[in-house]
């Protein structure tokens, strides 16, 4: 007597097996999955850090309205100051139209060449972020003030 023996096989809906469409999937994940990762994992290449990408600061935009107020407000609080009072204390500022403030935490007055100048150091707290600036600020030929420079520090 003859046995007769059935395999069975597992199959789709559309007739192709089953085993060889997970096998597939399973590979292609598996070849994917290190582009996915750090490098600790990605087997097939001898990469190296790229040293050559630097980062830094963002440059300094040009001025705008709102910087250019703040700049007139820090001068006109440097030059209203009583030096002879304050003598190295803390001096606050806000201007109101642009909702910045700030602290003035040095000025110095010389007298360079005859003519009156006051260096400073402040802060300014605006919706961009904290920053530290230093400017100068002289007396001209008119009697007015005026705001020699006023840069970003570092």
């Amino acid at each position: 007597m003859r046995r007769l023996v059935i395999k069975k096989r597992f199959l789709h809906k559309n007739g192709r097996p089953f085993g060889y469409g997970v096998l597939f999937v399973a590979g292609i994940s598996v070849l994917a999955l290190p582009g996915c990762t750090t490098s600790g994992l990605d087997m097939f290449s001898r990469t190296q850090v790229d040293r050559s990408v630097k980062t830094s600061t963002i440059p300094q935009a040009a001025p705008t309205s709102d910087s250019i107020s703040d700049e007139v407000t820090v001068g006109n609080a440097v030059t209203s100051a009583d030096i002879s009072k304050t003598a190295g204390q803390p001096l606050a500022w806000a201007n109101a139209s642009t909702g910045s403030a700030g602290v003035i935490d040095k000025i110095v007055e010389n007298n360079d060449s005859g003519v009156i100048c006051r260096q400073f150091t402040t802060t300014r707290h605006s919706y961009v972020g904290i920053a530290k600036f230093a400017g100068k600020t002289c007396l001209v030929n008119s009697g007015n003030w005026q705001l020699m420079s006023f840069q970003q520090q570092g």
